[in-house]
């Protein structure tokens, strides 16, 4: 008889346990050679030359380990295939109240750990279940762990804008790093200073080279970049000079939480092609009212492009009630699935973004080529 591993993930939607069963025996497999398989009786039958992938640089590498939690466990499963290393078994429940619990059910003892979450809706939900797999992984003698974390909630809680407000991107690097994170690889932080909030070492990425590319390709003319706030002029101007385009930017004011006004357009759209960027898209009220200003100062057509599709209340309906043309997003946060039907919204991996920053940790060479 084979023995067995179950490994239970929650589903954040269902709020019920999924149970796959894998046995620790392979089956067997039809033998291949040379492009062909044998099968148990007859002739070799010819099968199509297989697709060319990129070869896991750490597939023989038992030293590292991967593993994710139940908030975007489909980009946990492209970074592994990209590094080329399996995605490790767990098993993550909860009790009829909730609770979270969570097993490892293979030894790191000793083991350099990636762990996947990005704490996105539920935000609060995904943050303590990272939490608890850090506290498994250091109490089973981890060597060190990393949390890659591609989406960093609570970022916009970086400072005291207003009387008696917590600060609290501060606190969740505080329990992060208490909880049992040797290391941070984040991707866009909506402030760069976050990074030192951490008394831990930080790797920032940006998933700009990955947004630049596909934009080159989409060559379009007459392109103008487009800050939708002045906190974002930095990102969008090292996005034009990759782009060799023009600036500009919008005046916005925020009158309350999740309410903006946009006050007036700077720099020249009149007749041009326009680039909203930003890193974060949350109700989409700031990116609509954006593309109304644009187009009223003359703009022809106007796209956007962000890091991180929140894309929370009525962020959807107004997106493609928009006269926006396109909007590209990246899967640091799955889409939500009306999200999904939208023929405007396209996503763009960042998998391979994320698996040579984890690739370069690992091996101890420089990051910041993947800033290119």
């Amino acid at each position: 008889m084979n023995e067995r591993n179950t490994t239970a993930v929650l589903s954040p939607i269902s709020e019920q346990a999924e149970e796959t069963e894998t046995s620790s025996q392979p089956a067997s497999a039809p033998s291949t050679q040379g492009g062909h398989t044998k099968g148990p009786q007859g002739p070799r039958v010819p099968e199509p030359a297989p697709e060319k992938k990129r070869p896991g640089r750490l597939a023989d590498d038992k030293r590292i380990k991967i593993f994710c939690g139940s908030s975007n466990k489909p980009l946990a499963e492209e970074i592994c295939k990209f590094v080329g290393v399996p995605l490790g078994e767990t098993r993550l429940q909860r009790f009829s109240d909730g609770e979270v619990h969570f097993q490892l059910l293979e030894n790191v003892r000793g083991a350099d750990v990636f762990l996947v979450q990005p704490t996105c809706f539920p935000v609060d939900q995904h943050l303590v279940e990272l939490l608890i797999m850090m506290d498994a992984l250091k109490r089973a003698s981890a060597g060190r762990i990393t949390v890659v974390i591609p989406y960093y909630g609570y970022a916009r809680q970086d400072r005291k804008d207003r009387p008696r407000v917590a600060i609290t991107s501060k606190l969740v690097a505080d329990l992060l790093t208490t909880a049992g994170a040797n290391r941070a690889l984040l991707v866009d932080l909506h402030a760069a200073q976050i990074q030192g909030f951490f008394n831990i070492p930080v790797d920032h990425l940006f998933a700009s080279p990955v947004l630049v590319s596909y934009f080159r390709e989409l060559d379009l003319p007459n392109l103008t970049v487009v800050s939708p706030d002045a906190g974002g002029v930095e990102r969008a101007r090292f996005f034009a000079k990759k782009l060799d385009v023009p600036l500009a930017i919008v005046d916005k004011r925020r009158t309350d939480i999740n309410v903006t006004e946009v006050m007036n357009v700077i720099g020249d759209v009149q007749g041009r092609t326009c680039l909203i960027l930003d890193d974060i898209i949350d109700t989409a009220g700031t990116l609509v009212k954006t593309v109304d200003a644009l187009l009223a100062e003359g703009a022809e057509k106007v796209y956007a492009c962000a890091t991180h599709p929140v894309l929370s209340g009525p962020a959807v309906e107004r997106i493609a009630a928009s006269r926006l043309e396109q909007l590209i997003v990246t899967n640091t946060i799955p889409l939500r699935e009306d999200a999904l039907k939208v023929e405007k919204i396209k996503v763009l991996s960042i998998a391979g973004l994320l698996g040579r920053a984890i690739e370069s940790i690992h091996m101890e060479t420089s990051v910041s080529t993947l800033f290119n």
